[in-house]
């Protein structure tokens, strides 16, 4: 009779402690993370992009096509080249090579581009449109040789104004101090 009530008691008390753990575990908060996503062809926004994974302390992923943009499908003054044609075309949807693996995990996405045509390059739809981002916040980030990100932070928020977007920042030359700055102000 003893040995029972050992048992039952033994039993209770696991039951209890499988109790206590399991409201542990659901109350543990989440943890943001951070993902700096970034499309780039010449390599500028890609510097810029590893340095802000740096600073944010976020996890880096490469926008990258399918098909490698080449010199000619860059050249903006040929009507004809493939980023004029994507670029004409607001419905373009240039395929990505690769997938963000777990995106349900980030809080926070930093978006980066070059500066194509004064907005973002088609290719960075594709991008948003493979993922749901609701819940997330999204933060633009460019390079450009003259034009200002202003633009393609309008024309990102009229396309997808369901998403919760953050002020956007244009980082031509941004040192790492300043990326800092600038990091610190969006928490």
């Amino acid at each position: 009779m003893r040995q029972i009530s050992m048992f039952i008691a033994a039993v209770f008390v696991a039951l209890g402690l499988t109790a206590c753990a399991q409201k542990s575990n659901q109350q543990k908060p989440k943890q943001m993370k951070t993902l700096v996503a970034y499309f780039s062809c010449t390599g500028t926004t890609r510097q810029v992009a590893k340095q802000l994974a740096e600073v944010a302390g976020a996890d880096l992923y490469e926008i990258a096509p399918k098909q490698a943009y080449t010199a000619a499908d860059l050249d903006w003054t040929d009507k004809a080249s493939r980023s004029s044609v994507e670029m004409a075309d607001s419905t373009s949807r240039p395929e990505i090579g690769t997938t963000v693996e777990g995106m349900d995990r980030y809080d926070v996405v930093y978006v980066g581009f070059p500066i194509w045509w004064y907005t973002a390059p088609t290719i960075v739809n594709t991008f948003i449109e493979s993922y749901d981002f609701k819940g997330k916040t999204l933060i633009p980030f460019a390079t450009s040789g003259g034009s200002t990100i202003k633009k393609s932070c309008e024309d990102l928020r009229r396309t997808y104004p369901e998403l919760t977007w953050k002020e956007g920042r244009l980082l031509n030359g941004a040192t790492r101090k300043q990326l800092e700055d600038w990091v610190k102000t969006l928490k």
